[in-house]
């Protein structure tokens, strides 16, 4: 299999303290990044064009590019995987609330072979404990696996997950439902319907801040049913 590279994205919206720590972990970590800034506000995009200019890395404004108004992650997916391919790279997705180590991205690539779609990187909360969306490795059945790669068949999340090459060949972006708002569920479910495995690496934690860009989203872990009644009454959260 040819060797192939890194193309790393951060989509940012707001939220500016915590992206300039996901950026900068990210470069911190002997990577360039690329940012996608969805419409944030005035003084947050002249602090990501500041931060651009100090660190050597490229800010692209949505807002130059379309008037839909945020989230514009379809838009986003359908350039980095075409900017990914003409480079001859797997795509890696860090959010903006992630804060990866310094072999975080390193160990994604490592992972990757012949017949492999997506890896991610489990996500911890502040106490090292997982959390959402991987949560669910809580359970005791999974504390053997604790410290090891594996496959799975489970949606992933865009927290910390490289898109493999090989399913950026075979996925086309461009068939993406631009009625919805987001595109994690659908591509891990694209991945294994091609054939590839998709792999969660337990042992390769990643700091996550969940939904530090969009506040209401917290109601999902402290009030579920305001969070559901939002969701399905102002048709947020599309996925």
């Amino acid at each position: 299999m040819l060797e192939c590279g890194l193309h790393i994205i951060i989509p940012v919206k707001d939220s500016i303290e915590i992206a300039e720590r996901a950026i900068r972990a990210v470069v911190d970590s002997g990577h360039t990044v690329c940012i996608y800034d969805d419409y944030s506000l005035p003084a947050n995009a002249q602090r990501l064009d500041e931060m651009a200019a100090e660190l050597n890395i490229q800010v692209v404004h949505i807002s130059t590019l379309t008037d839909h108004p945020s989230p514009n992650y379809r838009l986003v997916l359908q350039m980095a995987q075409q900017e990914a391919l003409n480079k001859n790279k797997h795509l890696v997705i860090v959010e903006s609330d992630v804060i990866v180590g310094a072999d975080s991205l390193t160990r994604l690539k490592d992972e990757v072979k012949e017949g492999i779609g997506m890896v991610a990187a489990v996500t911890i909360d502040e106490e090292g404990e997982y959390n959402f969306p991987y949560q669910y490795t809580r359970k005791w059945w999974y504390k053997r696996y604790r410290n090891t790669t594996i496959e799975t068949k489970k949606r992933f999340s865009f927290c910390c997950t490289l898109l493999s090459n090989e399913l950026l060949q075979k996925a086309d972006f461009q068939l993406l439902d631009p009625t919805k708002n987001w595109y994690d569920v659908t591509i891990s479910h694209w991945s294994v319907d091609l054939g590839l495995k998709n792999l969660l690496m337990l042992g390769n934690p990643v700091l996550h801040l969940p939904h530090s860009s969009r506040p209401w989203k917290r109601l999902k872990y402290t009030h579920p049913l305001r969070y559901y009644w939002r969701k399905f009454t102002q048709r947020l959260d599309k996925i």
